[in-house]
């Protein structure tokens, strides 16, 4: 009993701020001091998101969203990964591969929509290819970070113990750098969510963005507002459930 009063009482510390900004938000737009089309109040939008779950418009748009997000997300996490660790176990493939992670680390991610666009048209291709690259470079340092990092003595040891190269490479290797990969993937997932919206705004037909845009455009600025703070809230979900997953991944290290 103890121990979920506990819990109950960090989760109001925690969240706290949150519900404050929800009361200054539904007092200020009630006040009349600013206009209700630039800032709905939140029963109003609260109202709008319930008929966009009821009309399913939400829902099936959202589908939409999750699946290009969770599929370039997912494939760069694979490949990052994996080419991370390489880059920091092969000089070869370090030499080959660096100056071009280095060369595309500094160019804003948003800068591809076009291209995407352009080349793969405005299905979901466009998109998931557009999140694979924008994502793909947090989790290769990541990975590239942590191997390289990794303890030169257990190297040495495992080595010395007649270890194979593979064996190495997967438990000194590997566990070295999963603290860091999975930084790495925790800043990939946030950079899904901006990628995601920013191309939908521009070159969809369906999805989170596309409805933003649209209701925008139409002046449904309660919807709208629905519609952006349904994102907000999964990507801080995501967030707390990935920092969940985090912290059992590494229970290994305490």
């Amino acid at each position: 009993m103890v121990s979920i009063l506990n819990v109950v009482r960090n989760g109001l510390y925690r969240y706290l701020p949150l519900l404050l900004i929800a009361l200054a938000w539904e007092a200020l737009a009630r006040s009349g001091w600013v206009n209700e089309l630039a800032l709905p109040p939140l029963t109003t939008i609260v109202g709008a998101w319930l008929g966009l779950i009821g009309d399913g418009e939400l829902i099936t748009n959202g589908a939409s969203s999750l699946y290009r997000a969770g599929a370039g997300l997912g494939i760069a996490i694979v490949l990052g990964g994996a080419l991370g660790i390489f880059m920091a176990w092969s000089k070869p493939v370090l030499v080959f591969i660096g100056p071009l992670v280095e060369l595309f680390y500094p160019l804003p991610k948003s800068a591809l929509i076009p291209v995407c666009a352009l080349w793969l048209g405005f299905g979901d291709m466009s998109k998931i290819v557009l999140i694979f690259l924008g994502c793909l470079l947090p989790v290769t340092l990541g990975a590239f970070n942590g191997a390289r990092g990794a303890d030169q003595e257990l190297l040495w040891s495992a080595r010395g113990m007649g270890a194979t190269k593979l064996e190495v490479l997967w438990d000194v290797v590997l566990p070295s750098a999963m603290p860091e990969l999975l930084n790495g993937i925790r800043t990939a997932l946030a950079l899904s969510f901006v990628l995601l919206v920013s191309s939908e705004l521009i070159v969809a037909r369906a999805g989170f963005g596309y409805m933003i845009g649209n209701l925008g455009s139409a002046g449904v600025y309660d919807a709208m507002f629905a519609v952006v703070l349904t994102v907000a809230f999964l990507g801080f979900a995501a967030d707390r459930t990935y920092q969940a997953f985090q912290r059992r991944v590494l229970l290994w290290r305490e």
